[in-house]
């Protein structure tokens, strides 16, 4: 019995010890650690928030200690905004007698939403600093933003206070269309390098209408947003080599948030539609990166892209429903569904490209090529064309090609000198790569084209790759997709091998 009691009276003690709030500290002597010296919060549109940036703060010392002040100098005037473990404190800007504990560390979390204004016009940096205690035992954090200026388009608000909308495949989204003559920005449909572009919603190219990008321009695409080419408007992109790492003369699609942790997430933004009906459209020399659909084409006129890099789509890089397009230096990368999708027919020549795809599942594919779709009226509708010259279609699957055929409709296909990803053990007869003529010739299969860096998009080749001189000159392209001339025999893919 006298055991149960004492087991009582020591439990009474623990619980009461444990809901102690009143601590016995000392003030801070200004020996606090810090997790950075400086929180670089990476580059910002202006007016735009940031995302949240973490800084932890250590005790080491044997004492629970009090800080008298945790402030941001600036003040409540500054751009930026705190949290201490947990707590908003006064506005986000200022602290008083935060209680830290013996051997025990606190988080501050940091975000900033500031103008252009704002930033040192000299280089376009905003900062301030973090600033504990005061006087001999003052402490300091820099915080350093870089804001950039930008040209943003984005739906009107009706007078009920809806947002403007435009109709794609039937449904309303919200959008607006571009405008030659906008009292603000001037002309919409001419996308120069002079600033970037911020989109929100779907940007429309009206009926009859040409956007036109210039080498070196920069868009960035909010969530959910897009571009939007309506029947008998046209696209083009005319951006062309560059010479340095800046990408000075590439133009460059990618979603708005520019943090170093959203640079490869998939599906950030929505597509670059090309509607049935559209025509005229020449894509050069664009990078487009993170959207769900990078490209996609519903014109059954021909496009023609060249040069052109799609990474980290959540869907697929390109796809195409009974469209037509002529194909030069085209990478594709890392797509859910596929890298290159052709759907419901259509009319293809790619030549020089590169399709892999190394997304992790096993049911994705480097190329996708059928001709029918569910839900259309008739479902089926001829493939004409689909041709593959000097291509390498690979990836992280076992089979890298998909051939989705109905005999319905016609289906004419022929690869020709490439590289080709596939089971060597497959028995289907649209898969026989080495006897099957009509449709296959120099085949190399399931040899490793030895890229650069796959998971950094690097598919530069050198002399060990089984691309290497593998190409039919009679296709050649004189020049690789970053200007590099071709040599004879050629090799396969976009890029010709060279010291790198």
């Amino acid at each position: 019995m006298r055991h149960y009691f004492a087991l009582f009276i020591f439990a009474v003690i623990l619980v009461f010890s444990s809901c102690r709030t009143d601590f016995d500290t000392v003030a801070s002597s200004g020996n606090l650690k810090f997790s950075r010296d400086t929180v670089y919060l990476d580059t910002v549109f202006k007016n735009i928030g940031s995302s949240t940036y973490q800084l932890k703060v250590y005790n080491k010392s044997k004492d629970d200690i009090s800080i008298p002040i945790i402030q941001l100098k600036k003040g409540l005037a500054s751009k930026y905004r705190m949290t201490v473990d947990g707590m908003s404190g006064n506005q986000g800007k200022i602290f008083n007698n935060v209680t830290l504990l013996a051997k025990d560390s606190l988080y501050i979390f940091i975000e900033t939403t500031a103008d252009i204004t704002d930033a040192d016009p000299t280089d376009f940096l905003y900062t301030d600093e973090i600033e504990f205690d005061s006087g001999a035992n003052l402490q300091k954090v820099a915080l350093v933003t870089l804001i950039q200026d930008a040209i943003f388009l984005y739906p009107k608000q009706n007078p009920d206070g809806s947002k403007e909308k435009i109709k794609i495949d039937g449904k309303d989204v919200d959008g607006f269309y571009l405008e030659e003559n906008d009292a603000v920005n001037g002309n919409e449909l001419l996308f120069s390098n002079q600033k970037p572009y911020v989109i929100y919603g779907y940007a429309g190219v009206p009926k009859t209408k040409t956007a036109v990008f210039e080498a070196g321009s920069r868009v960035f695409f909010h969530a959910n947003s897009g571009l939007f080419v309506d029947s008998d408007a046209a696209l083009q992109i005319n951006g062309g080599v560059s010479t340095t790492e800046k990408l000075e003369k590439e133009v460059i699609f990618e979603g708005d948030r520019l943090e170093s942790l959203y640079s490869d997430i998939p599906g950030q933004w929505g597509s670059i539609i090309l509607a049935e009906g559209s025509v005229n459209h020449s894509i050069n020399h664009l990078t487009l990166k993170n959207a769900t659909i990078g490209l996609d084409l519903k014109t059954t006129t021909n496009t023609a892209i060249k040069n052109t890099q799609i990474y980290n789509c959540a869907q697929y890089g390109i796809l195409a429903e009974n469209a037509q397009i002529t194909g030069e230096n085209i990478v594709i990368n890392y797509a859910g569904l596929a890298s290159l999708s052709c759907v419901y027919g259509g009319n293809y020549n790619f030549t020089h490209c590169t399709f892999y795809n190394n997304w992790q599942s096993n049911s994705h594919f480097a190329v996708s090529l059928s001709n029918s779709l569910s839900g259309k009226v008739p479902e089926t509708n001829p493939l004409t064309q689909a041709t593959f010259n000097n291509c390498i279609i690979y990836g992280s699957n076992t089979n890298e090609l998909n051939l989705n055929k109905n005999t319905n409709a016609a289906f004419v296909y022929q690869l020709s000198n490439c590289l080709l990803k596939f089971s060597s053990s497959s028995t289907n007869p649209d898969y026989q790569f080495k006897t099957d003529t009509q449709h296959y010739n120099s085949i190399i299969l399931n040899e490793s084209p030895k890229f650069y860096n796959v998971s950094q998009n690097k598919f530069n080749i050198d002399k060990t790759s089984a691309a290497f001189a593998k190409g039919n000159q009679a296709y050649i392209i004189p020049v690789d997709i970053i200007g590099n001339t071709r040599t004879s025999p050629p090799d396969l893919g976009a890029y010709q091998s060279k010291d790198f």
